[in-house]
Formats: structure tokens, C-alpha cells, sequence
């Protein structure tokens, strides 16, 4: 009985020994599925962020620049294929128009009548050739006679004369005393005066000058091509010589920049961005930089600033002492840069729109709500474009503010939804991560809702380095922040930067330096303007 009692027992032991390791080994097995799923997910997860990273390389180098969903894409795909079948199907034979004409003049551009509207071409100088009939053609066929002039046609046409150099010979003539040289004293020799140049002794004029800086920083000419057009315009000018020009006149024109620059520090928001300036160095070229900082409204200039590299060194130096709004993206240097001081940093809602486009792939449902609701305050931005800064703070107030704060609810139910490092969660941190910045615009109507007017002149600075490559040293970055602060500045305020050029770097040289505010951009336009006028308007007559 004992011994039935102990098998029992041991049999009882063993069921339970092994139930436990069927336990056990279930437990290793679901743990190793969990293992495995999890590195797979994770698989996943970083294989979506390879394509989204190949995508993005894609669209950089082939695809277009505007921020667009791709089921925006799609749909306008859809509409343009579905032009081209229609336009490519034929005219049913009962329409009347195609009963009308010929099938081959269907798809036949038809020319305008009459002459385009050009814009200013009354203003244009006017030279005028006549033609005649020799004294045979203008006999009579029938009777011989000679014909008389009965009147005549007109027609126009533009053409263009390539600009030209002249050499301008400056005599100064010189006087003296006859009669106290006669008499042995001093003759009191006294030359005329020459007006002062920007480039003293340079051989180069302003209107040269101007149109080099113009051709270089505003229409993005290398030096080596205006080498050419010289040359082939019959008088060479090495791009070496133009080089060492360009930094003479921003020399010459520094004291005007850092006016303009004292005047962007004095504007209630400053917009900044910053992009790679490549310079020339030992073993490979360094990757400097070249910032901008573009002043309001009331202070309508854009500055350039050229730094060696992407610190926040370089942005603390201009804004000293600066403290209202800083206008930026989600670059962390400005975070050093608005510590410790009064300056109220505001975010990009374009950077943000851009950050959830960019993971479109990895959650298409997720992208399209979002930047849906982006698109409704940009909505209410366009309702506000024209208004005074009170009342757009209050329109923001009533429709931007409930739209933050329900897409503020609904990104963090999306977090909830995502793995950390999933591409749509990281754009939804960056987010979340500048809230506070990106709300800045709905607590001031002068903030703008995004920093595109930065961008704009970013992208300028990249046309010049994809032609220009680089600059050659860092007194080089220096001459293409100054002299690119002019020409963009004229840009935004619609001056012929030429026009500009050249009459600043004709009365520089002999200006009070108390005047030079009168030569700010804007203030030379409003003289230039009232001028202007006061010349074309008619002289009063006398009874």
C-alpha cells in the first residue's frame, strides 16, 4: 500500500515536472516570438525610415520643391492625364464647329493678333528710320510720270545695343600767379579738383562698379562669365581685378551695412535663417556659413552675416542686445542665443508642415489630418493678410487659438499611437518639442506664421554658390554679406540696384557721415520717388 502510495506520488511529481517544462518551454517560446516580433517591428521601422530618407534624397535632386502631399500629387496627375485623353479624342462628326473646319486644323496653335503689351515701351528712346523709293521705282508704270509722297506706315520694333565701355579722361588744370613768380615769391600753384572716387586712383567708375556688384549679387553672375561678356564686348577685365574690386567697395559701403544692420536690431520681429557658404582651405573646402536676418515692416532691410561655422557664436554677436522676437526655425543654437535674455523665439509652421510631408509614407491617414489642419490656419492667415496688426491678433484669437489646441489634442493621441522612433512620431516631437514657439504667432498679430521670407533670400544665396562655388577666404564671405545686403534690400523695396549703386558710390566719397542715413535703400527711394515727381510735374503758367 506504501508503495502504491509512493508511485502514485512520483507519477503525480512527474505530471506536475512536466506540465511545468510544457509551461516553461511555452513561456521561452512566446518570449522568443515577442523578441522576434519586436526586432522585426523594428526591422520595419528603420526600413521605412531608409525609404523615406531615399525618398527625400529623391525629391532633393529630381522632384519638385514645394511641400505637397502625395495624394495632392496624385489627384492633380489624375486631372492632368485626364485632359490629355480628352484632348487627344476626336471631335464627334455631328458637332457643328468640327463640321466647320478641316480635322488637320484642330490642334493648331493660333497666333495672337496685334502686338503684345510690353510693359514701358513708350518709354523707350526713339530712333527712326525712313525708307524711300529710289527716283526710278518712283516712276508712274503707266504714264511715266513721277509719283508723289502720299503719306506712310509705321511699325515698331525693339531692339537691343550691348552696353559699351568708354574711357573718361579727367583734366585737372592747374593756375598760378605770373606776377608773383615773376617777382621770385611763391606763385601759389593750385590745381582744380577732381571729384573723389570709391576705389582711390582705381580705374574702375561707379557705374562700373555698380554693374559688377549687380551682375555678381543680384543676378548671380560668377566673375569668370562677366569675364567673358567683357571680353567679348572688346575690353577685357580679368576676374582677379574684379574680385579685389567688389571688396573694395564693400570697404567702402561698410558703414551704410552695419546702419542697416542697427536698424534690422531695431525691428520688433527679426526672421533668421542660415545656410552652407563653402570656402576655400588646406586639404578640402570648410563648410562656413552665411546667415540672414530680415527686419520688419518698419525696418525694411535684409542683412547678411558670414560666420566660419554653425555656432551659436554668430547669431549671440549681431543680436546683442536684442530682445523681442526671434523668427526661426527648430535649430537648437538659438536656444543659447534667447537664454538669459529678452528675446521671445518664435517657430515656422512651415518647418513643421514640411516635417509631417516628409513621413507621409509611413502613415498617410495621419499626414493628410495634419497637414489639413495646418492648412486651416494658414486659411485664417489669408482672411487676415490685409488687416492692421489688432485686428489680426484678434482674428487669431478667435479661429487660430481653438485650431491649436485641438491639434495639440490630437498629436499627442498620435504619439500614443506610434513607436518612438517611427518617422511620423520623430516629425510629431519636433511638434511637440517647439509648441510653445509655433503658438508665438497666435499671441502677437505682427509674428509672422511662418519664416518662408527668411528662406526666400536663402535660396538666393544658394543660386549664387551653385554658380559661384565658393568664396575664397573669409574676407571673401564678408564682401558677399555686405555687398548681398545691399542688393537684397533693393530687391524687397522694387530699386534698381544698379541705379542705386551708382549714384551711392558717387556721393559717398564726399558725403557727411551724418547724411548717411538719406542713403539707406528706403530713404533714397522716397527722395528718389518725390524727386521724380516734383520733375514731371508741369510747370505753372503764367497769366
Amino acid at each position: 500500500m506504501q508503495q502504491l502510495r509512493l508511485e502514485r506520488d512520483h507519477e503525480k511529481q512527474r505530471a506536475q515536472d512536466l506540465k511545468h517544462h510544457a509551461d516553461e518551454q511555452q513561456r521561452r517560446a512566446e518570449e522568443h516570438q515577442r523578441r522576434v516580433d519586436e526586432q522585426t517591428e523594428q526591422l520595419q521601422v528603420e526600413l521605412l525610415r531608409v525609404k523615406l530618407e531615399l525618398d527625400r534624397y529623391k525629391k532633393w535632386y529630381y522632384g519638385p520643391r514645394a511641400d505637397w502631399l502625395q495624394s495632392d500629387q496624385d489627384v492633380a496627375q489624375m486631372l492632368l492625364n485626364f485632359a490629355e485623353e480628352l484632348d487627344c479624342k476626336p471631335v464627334p462628326a455631328e458637332d457643328p464647329a468640327a463640321a466647320a473646319e478641316p480635322a488637320e486644323e484642330l490642334r493648331r496653335v493660333k497666333r495672337r493678333k496685334g502686338r503684345r503689351n510690353l510693359a514701358n515701351f513708350e518709354n523707350l528712346p526713339v530712333s527712326t528710320q525712313v525708307y524711300e523709293l529710289s527716283e526710278a521705282e518712283r516712276a508712274c508704270p503707266c504714264c511715266g510720270l513721277t509719283r508723289k509722297e502720299i503719306g506712310a506706315d509705321e511699325s515698331w520694333q525693339v531692339e537691343y545695343l550691348p552696353g559699351h565701355f568708354e574711357r573718361i579722361q579727367h583734366v585737372r588744370k592747374k593756375y598760378a600767379c605770373t606776377s608773383c613768380e615773376m617777382n621770385g615769391e611763391n606763385p601759389g600753384i593750385q590745381a582744380a579738383k577732381k571729384p573723389e572716387t570709391a576705389i582711390d586712383k582705381g580705374l574702375a567708375g561707379p557705374g562700373l562698379l555698380a554693374y559688377i556688384v549687380t551682375s555678381k549679387f543680384s543676378d548671380y553672375l560668377p566673375l569668370y562669365r562677366l569675364e567673358d561678356i567683357f571680353a567679348r564686348q572688346g575690353f577685357e577685365i580679368s576676374r582677379a581685378t574684379q574680385s579685389v574690386w567688389c571688396g573694395d567697395v564693400a570697404d567702402f559701403v561698410e558703414p551704410l551695412y552695419r546702419l542697416m544692420a542697427d536698424r534690422v536690431r531695431a525691428s520688433h520681429v527679426v526672421a533668421t535663417d542660415d545656410t552652407i557658404m563653402p570656402m576655400q582651405s588646406k586639404g578640402k573646402v570648410a563648410n562656413a556659413r552665411m546667415w540672414v536676418y530680415v527686419g520688419d515692416e518698419t525696418q525694411p532691410y535684409n542683412v547678411f552675416d558670414f560666420t566660419m561655422d554653425r555656432g551659436r557664436d554668430g547669431p549671440k554677436r549681431f543680436l546683442k542686445d536684442y530682445g523681442q522676437v526671434l523668427l526661426a526655425d527648430g535649430y537648437a543654437g538659438y536656444n543659447g542665443v534667447v537664454v538669459g535674455n529678452a528675446i521671445t523665439r518664435a517657430g515656422c509652421w512651415a518647418h513643421m508642415k514640411r516635417k509631417i510631408i516628409d513621413a507621409e509614407k509611413s502613415a498617410p491617414e495621419i499626414a493628410k489630418e495634419a497637414v489639413e489642419r495646418v492648412r486651416a490656419l494658414y486659411a485664417v492667415e489669408r482672411q487676415g493678410k490685409h488687416a492692421s496688426i489688432a485686428e489680426r491678433l484678434k482674428l487669431r484669437r478667435e479661429q487660430s487659438a481653438p485650431l491649436l489646441a485641438e491639434l495639440h489634442d490630437r498629436l499627442l493621441q498620435w504619439k500614443n499611437q506610434l513607436l518612438p522612433r517611427h518617422p511620423m512620431a520623430e516629425a510629431i516631437n519636433y511638434a511637440l518639442g517647439q509648441w510653445n514657439e509655433l503658438n508665438a504667432f497666435s499671441t502677437d498679430g505682427a509674428v509672422p506664421i511662418d519664416n518662408n521670407v527668411s528662406e526666400r533670400e536663402m535660396k538666393r544665396i544658394v543660386l549664387n554658390r551653385k554658380n559661384s562655388l565658393f568664396v575664397g577666404n573669409a574676407r571673401g564671405g564678408r564682401t558677399a554679406a555686405i555687398l548681398a545686403s545691399i542688393t537684397s534690400t533693393c530687391r524687397r523695396l522694387d530699386i534698381d540696384p544698379q541705379l542705386y549703386l551708382t549714384q551711392l558710390l558717387t556721393n559717398l566719397p564726399t558725403l557727411p557721415f551724418s547724411q548717411l542715413p538719406q542713403w539707406l535703400p528706403d530713404q533714397w527711394k522716397s527722395h528718389h520717388a518725390a524727386r521724380h515727381d516734383c520733375l514731371q510735374k508741369p510747370a505753372p503758367q503764367t497769366p
